[in-house]
């Protein structure tokens, strides 16, 4: 809970530790999540928005369209704005509590917009239609729909816009070009934008459906989400670890690849592509331009789906994935390891997944990769100790056995061997604190086995040095160390128990380190282990 990260799945923290591929969301997860608006394109002018000092400078500049802009942004909304106490305050998603800051600075009184009118049927945002439409009826009578959403989907809806005079126009081809240039502009920028746009229903018209066409264009929105402090790093962490991360956003192409350059996603060789182009491949294309691929852009929940899915089955990657919606659920269930948001995430999408991101932080992502592989290589370090120990002392019981015709350790000693060593042994190495090395190596491959060669060359290092020693002891040891009389034999067992228990407390040492030689590194910061050999010992000596 400290590292931000709920393990909702044991076996979900080692996993993370073999993770080879994350594929993330972008709002909230690489960026804050909290928006404002930076520009704006309306009346045929692009404008800078810098908080209270542009007030007046926007007021003037686009007097012709306030009110219809006003009037889009406080209808057009399933948030609310809230009063209390002298204190105004946003209830909303990110996006919208973003255009309604903007239409309380431009003097706007949402109450009193939302009042002028009987809003009749809304269809609200979704990740499919990428826009929110409403209709409303004024007193007067007349009915007007209001739109917004992804920019290129809402331009595409229109065929008039509000000119520098503030009147409705015919939107020519060159116009809409000039337009897209101003979107493209505004996404270079990293800005995510929507685009604002109304039209007039005639009031004879018996049903109320929203219209998908004919609209006027008011207005272009450049709506600022900063990077999360410390993203940057975390992907350059990532990288060094040989995880590749992977941005998969709803966002125009243009403000998913300005984000991703600056969280460090993509690169000269890099592929940023739109789900729609990625829908329309096959098979075949599919498996040929996704190891290339690093950002997706203006993306469904069943493109993600896919993308893992292949990932998984193909490239046969451990893929680990973001998510907050209902949507994302299939991914998540998809993914080996799924992460859910804990602040934006729907109780479906912490119910598919395996780990919940309590601060939605991808910095948060890379500290459960660290602890996976902590727990990976912990796990490995104990085997590794115990099946020394038991093939030292089946080893030397059953030659002692044969030659001599009795066993050095007696049953008891084994047992106690066994207490301590599986008890204070595992609690010694399973203990340790993941560490900056660890993210300085490759992950672990689905297919790659978990006894390494490494974890061989130690184990049979290290039992035949223990095997010399304890049968130099075993068989010279009564001339060795000049025991005589009838108490000889007791004394000697005695000292090949102690060296069988001592040679442990160093092996659980070297142990501590598959590959590296210098073991000692980091010892001291773990009191546990210190407690641990310590403990050992006093119990051995007394």
């Amino acid at each position: 809970m400290n590292d931000k990260a709920l393990v909702r799945h044991l076996s979900a923290c080692e996993t993370m530790g073999s993770a080879s591929c994350i594929c993330t969301d972008k709002t909230g997860t690489l960026t804050t999540n909290h928006m404002v608006v930076n520009k704006i394109w309306i009346c045929e002018k692009s404008l800078d928005v810098k908080g209270n000092e542009s007030k007046e400078i926007l007021s003037s500049e686009i007097s012709g369209a306030s009110s219809i802009l006003l009037q889009v942004i406080f209808q057009n909304t399933s948030s609310e704005v809230i009063k209390e106490d002298g204190k105004t305050s946003i209830l909303g998603t990110p996006t919208e509590s973003a255009l309604l800051e903007f239409g309380l600075l431009l003097g706007g009184d949402f109450d009193a917009v939302r009042r002028e009118v009987n809003i009749l049927k809304v269809e609200p945002f979704n990740s499919v239609r990428k826009k929110m439409s409403v209709l409303v009826a004024h007193p007067h009578g007349g009915k007007r729909a209001f739109c917004k959403g992804a920019s290129e989907i809402v331009l595409g809806m229109c065929n008039k816009f509000i000119d520098f005079n503030g009147e409705s126009v015919i939107l020519s081809r060159e116009q809409v070009k000039n337009i897209t240039d101003v979107i493209n502009s505004f996404a270079s920028e990293a800005l995510r934008t929507l685009c604002l746009a109304f039209k007039n229903i005639d009031d004879s018209s018996i049903e109320n459906d929203i219209p998908d066409d004919g609209y006027t264009l008011i207005a272009v929105v450049g709506i600022k989400d900063p990077v999360r402090p410390g993203v940057k790093d975390a992907v350059q962490t990532c990288l060094a670890a040989g995880i590749t991360v992977r941005m998969v956003t709803g966002d125009n192409i243009n403000t998913a690849k300005a984000i991703a350059k600056e969280c460090g996603i993509l690169t000269e060789d890099g592929l940023a592509i739109e789900g729609q182009e990625f829908r329309n491949m096959s098979p075949e294309q599919k498996k040929a331009v996704i190891p290339r691929i690093q950002v997706m852009a203006r993306s469904l929940p069943l493109d993600k789906h896919t993308l893992v899915k292949t990932l998984r089955d193909e490239f046969g990657e451990v893929v680990a994935v973001t998510g907050d919606g209902t949507n994302d659920a299939p991914a998540l269930h998809e993914a080996d390891i799924g992460l859910a948001m804990g602040i934006a995430g729907t109780e479906v999408a912490k119910e598919s997944a395996d780990v919940i991101i309590l601060d939605d932080n991808f910095k948060t992502i890379v500290n459960v990769a660290r602890w996976g592989r902590s727990v990976y290589i912990n796990i490995q370090k104990f085997v590794q100790f115990q099946l020394t120990v038991n093939v030292v002392a089946l080893i030397i019981n059953f030659v002692s056995a044969c030659v001599s015709g009795s066993a050095p350790l007696t049953a008891v000693q084994l047992l106690w061997v066994n207490m301590i060593m599986d008890t204070l042994g595992a609690l010694a190495l399973a203990t340790e604190p993941p560490n900056d090395g660890l993210m300085k190596r490759p992950p672990v491959g689905r297919g790659t086995s978990f006894i390494t060669k490494a974890m061989w060359r130690n184990i049979i290092g290290q039992s035949i040095y223990q095997l010399i020693v304890l049968g130099v002891l075993n068989f010279y040891g009564k001339q060795l160390l000049g025991l005589s009389g009838s108490d000889a034999t007791e004394v000697l067992d005695t000292v090949i128990f102690n060296a069988f228990v001592f040679c442990q407390v160093f092996n659980e040492i070297n142990s501590r380190d598959i590959e590296k030689i210098n073991i000692f590194v980091g010892m001291f910061d773990s009191w546990v282990f210190l407690g641990v050999m310590v403990c050992t010992v006093a119990f051995q000596v007394s």
